[in-house]
């Protein structure tokens, strides 16, 4: 191997990253994408009821994480996801299409981010959350992002941590103070909003698990965390505790402030309106900056995991890779197309449909992953079966409420993450054959 081919290799720093340094990556996304913007369109979905479908939705997440625990004690590694699917499925087509299902549903979540960023940001200058102000928002974030990530772990780390100390500070002062100052602690129904009904709670409780599946993150990122078998579930188990109860408090402190339809008129920031019943301008604009350094804080998290996956996988030989003409690893590379991608997607789709896209892949993807541990790994992992099977139950049940309910109002994002599903197929089987056949000819 030349020179010019070694550098192209994935570069990951083992013990680069500590116990803290992987809770705030994990944390970075979980909060950024949750909080802020999620709690007006699952309040839309679920009524008065919707703080419970936060908890409802940690409860599915707390089986779902189970398997990755496991998995990131026996096989801490920096393509995460990618390669615990290829414990579970071998080289295979289900692999390869699972993995980019996580890959896309994680590059939807900066996406996500940078439009929860650029919602948040125009309320400071009373700029309508419709504006094109908030995709060119959003579009500047994720470049600024882009270029901390060039400069290596140690100031991703720095930046991660030290933003996700200050959000997990200032949504629990927030959460904290909207409570103490409401006047009741309940939400107010207005007769302009219809009845909640199963599948709609279930819906949202869908959603809600966008608000926690940040902690796959500290997987991305396992063979960079010190003693990684130790401290990657750790920092999972930590991730999902902390964000269980600063959700149901902001839940609470919101649905205190705010009437439903007020929470559903102002869904892209309904942190920010909460604020100012209680708190007057000076809490629109605490709320507005943390959001805005929490959506930050939460893309440079991901854009790092992320493009260490896709890298994986590339080197894995699941994935296409084309160079472009670009110097460097295959990582900058992968860095490069999830920045494209996620710039396209901030500047062309709103947030709601950002969100379901993100969430009907996270889903088939997480019972992949469920089905494998118990088809191929249980007996290397020593798990206890049913709680993979309860999990597998779980995200079935809140997949197919949200998918009736996306029919109902907004079959066409349905469409949009069929054909994408089945154009990830249809790539991977041809381009795995014809690997698989270069590969035997080359042998022969």
């Amino acid at each position: 191997m030349d020179m010019k081919e070694h550098n192209r290799q994935p570069e990951y720093a083992s013990n680069s990253l500590s116990l803290i340094g992987a809770v705030s990556l994990g944390t970075g996304v979980m909060i950024g994408a949750g909080i802020f913007a999620l709690t007006g369109q699952m309040a839309e979905m679920t009524g008065a009821l919707f703080p419970f479908a936060f908890i409802a939705a940690a409860v599915v997440v707390s089986f779902s994480s189970y398997s990755y625990v496991k998995m990131s004690n026996a096989f801490p590694s920096a393509g995460g996801i990618g390669m615990f699917l290829q414990k579970a499925y071998g080289n295979s087509v289900t692999t390869a299409f699972n993995a980019l299902l996580m890959y896309f549903s994680m590059v939807i979540a900066q996406s996500f981010l940078a439009r929860t960023f650029g919602a948040y940001t125009a309320q400071l200058f009373d700029i309508p959350d419709t504006s094109m102000w908030v995709s060119i928002l959003g579009v500047g974030l994720i470049i600024t992002a882009f270029v901390i990530n060039l400069s290596g772990n140690k100031l991703i780390e720095r930046v991660a941590s030290t933003l996700g100390i200050i959000k997990i500070f200032g949504i629990a002062v927030f959460a904290i103070v909207g409570i103490w100052l409401a006047s009741n602690v309940e939400i107010t129904a207005t007769k302009d909003v219809g009845e909640a009904s199963l599948s709609g709670f279930l819906g949202a409780t869908a959603l809600g698990i966008l608000a926690f599946k940040g902690f796959t993150t500290i997987t991305n990122s396992g063979s960079e965390v010190k003693d990684p078998k130790k401290n990657v579930g750790r920092a999972i188990i930590i991730s999902i505790g902390l964000c269980i109860v600063l959700y149901i408090l902001v839940g609470f402190a919101v649905s205190s402030n705010l009437s439903l339809s007020e929470i559903i008129a102002t869904k892209n920031y309904s942190l920010a309106a909460a604020a100012r019943p209680a708190l007057g301008d000076a809490g629109v604009w605490f709320t507005a900056i943390l959001a805005m350094l929490a959506t930050a804080g939460g893309i440079i998290a991901s854009i790092f995991a992320v493009s260490r996956m896709l890298a994986m996988l590339t080197d894995m030989k699941l994935v296409p890779h084309s160079h472009f003409g670009m110097p460097g690893s295959i990582q900058k590379h992968t860095l490069v197309y999830t920045v494209v991608l996620a710039l396209v997607l901030t500047a062309f789709f709103d947030l709601t449909r950002i969100a379901a896209l993100g969430i009907i892949f996270y889903l088939v993807m997480d019972i992949a992953i469920h089905l494998g541990v118990l088809r191929h790994l249980k007996e290397e992992l020593s798990i206890k079966p049913v709680i993979p099977v309860i999990a597998i139950l779980l995200d079935i049940i809140v997949l197919v409420a949200f998918v009736i309910v996306k029919y109902q109002t907004d079959w066409l994002v349905l469409v949009v993450a069929g054909l994408v599903m089945l154009a990830i197929w249809i790539m991977e089987t041809l381009f795995l054959a014809k690997h698989r056949a270069s590969s035997n000819k080359t042998h022969h």
